[in-house]
């Protein structure tokens, strides 16, 4: 009847959601792995390893970093997304931005300086090279 090698559940590791609600503002820093919607106004910095989600409401003033981001809202500021930044056509996007693949639908506005680069993973692996070729030189 008791088994003593009864199968134990399995735990998932499930990716958080985190939300700053409209008409919330929040100054300083956040860091987290799970993912953030934003309908409010941070300022600061922001880091997640997963996805950032500014809503039609949604202002960042400060610095992003994420794995993929959506932006419907307003941003100001540095953005470093290491996948795919998705641009829908009521945001407004100023500052410094970082990808590694762009999508952005007509009508949105983006006044920034923009570059793409390789996939987190495709960095890392140039980077390492770079530092063998530094050692053996």
């Amino acid at each position: 009847m008791f088994n003593s090698k009864e199968k134990k559940p399995v735990k998932t590791k499930a990716m958080e959601r985190n939300v700053v609600a409209k008409n919330t503002t929040i100054v300083g820093d956040i860091k987290s792995d799970g993912d953030f919607r934003i309908d409010g106004t941070l300022e600061g910095t922001l880091k997640t390893q997963g996805r950032v989600i500014i809503g039609v409401d949604g202002f960042i003033n400060g610095t992003v970093e994420a794995a993929n981001a959506d932006i419907e809202g307003k941003f100001s500021g540095t953005l470093q997304v290491f996948k795919t930044l998705t641009i829908k056509a009521t945001a407004n996007i100023s500052g410094d931005v970082s990808i590694g693949k762009l999508s952005i639908e007509p009508g949105a506005t983006f006044n920034a300086t923009c570059v793409m680069k390789g996939t987190l993973k495709d960095i890392n692996a140039k980077n390492d090279k770079q530092k063998i070729s530094e050692k053996t030189a």
